[in-house]
């Protein structure tokens, strides 16, 4: 394949729209409460969730040229950006920051990236930091040998991203009137709130702690629609310490889950969206007859399939407070 457009990309046989499952829970049908998943898991086994949703609008105008794009050592943007290369026939580079990981063995996440033929160019913090200043991304360019490419931000959220994830509200919004999902960047909220319809709102929980989130919402919604699009807020409650952090509640929370639904969940980013609406409902948050939708943007890596669902319900390990909130025991 010797470009990328549209049709290359509907020959990867996406399962659009994703799934919406339905899940009894105790905890939400006490409240009076209806909970859904949406299965953006189930895109496509390699570009899972959000990211088939962030990545291909960029990669439609790649038309063969390398793609260079940004992450940490452990990053599900950087893997699927190198998946779709493998994929599409396209070359990519992953800018990875920590210049002093270059002489270590790759770990699971980096060494995935290089079997898919991404060449990694690790670079120091400090210069990370200032990737997206344009007299430091020509030198990180030049020095990738790749002065032409597709440039691809860190987590994926630009403006077509945005615009790409807009399908997701409306592929929600006659379910759901509140949908829910971890952010990072902020990219996919930001398209996710603009399709939704009016009355419908977009909750999403930051996995960074920081409280800036808010304000890149807000500009990635003006350089995709010119504007602000859509009712959303943010729960900085449940990062439990910042990115890729986690708390032995928070595994027992995601584990007991698993249990309950036989649902993989992955920790950076879904555990703690999930977290947050069990904390909310407990909390009176929702009214009754209100439909909740958690977004499952990603699966757990390395993939591994969860526990079948037990007939004598939680352990008592989900009773420890995963991380923010009042969650209160519950044994149902």
């Amino acid at each position: 394949m010797t470009g990328t457009d549209s049709h290359d990309l509907a020959a990867l046989r996406p399962r659009l729209p994703s799934p919406l499952q339905e899940v009894a829970d105790a905890r939400f049908e006490r409240r009076g409460v209806r909970l859904l998943l949406k299965r953006d898991d189930l895109i496509h086994p390699d570009l899972v969730g959000n990211k088939w949703r962030k990545l291909a609008p960029n990669l439609a105008t790649a038309a063969g040229r390398t793609v260079v794009t940004f992450g940490g050592a452990y990053s599900n943007h950087l893997r699927a950006t190198a998946a779709a290369g493998r994929l599409l026939g396209l070359p990519t580079v992953g800018v990875v920051r920590g210049e002093e990981l270059a002489g270590r063995p790759l770990n699971p996440s980096l060494a995935r990236c290089a079997a898919d033929g991404m060449r990694l160019r690790f670079v120091d913090r400090a210069t990370y930091r200032r990737k997206a200043e344009p007299e430091v991304l020509a030198s990180l360019l030049r020095a990738a040998d790749a002065e032409d490419a597709v440039v691809v931000p860190e987590g994926g959220s630009n403006p077509a991203a945005v615009r790409g994830c807009r399908a997701l509200g409306e592929e929600l919004g006659g379910h759901a009137d509140v949908v829910a999902l971890a952010c990072g960047t902020g990219g996919t909220l930001a398209g996710l709130a603009a399709g939704l319809p009016e009355g419908r709102r977009a909750l999403g929980v930051p996995v960074l702690k920081g409280g800036f989130l808010g304000d890149d919402i807000r500009r990635l919604q003006e350089r995709a629609f010119g504007g602000p699009r859509g009712d959303w807020s943010l729960d900085d409650r449940f990062h439990c310490g910042g990115y890729a952090r986690t708390t032995p509640g928070l595994e027992s929370f995601a584990d007991d889950f698993e249990h309950r639904h036989g649902l993989p969940v992955e920790r950076v980013y879904v555990a703690k969206a999930l977290h947050a609406l069990v904390t909310l409902v407990q909390e009176g948050a929702f009214p009754r007859g209100t439909t909740v939708a958690a977004v499952v943007t990603g699966r757990p890596f390395p993939d591994r399939a969860a526990p079948d669902a037990p007939p004598g319900g939680p352990s008592d390990r989900s009773r420890r407070r995963p991380c923010g909130g009042r969650e209160r025991p519950d044994r149902s």
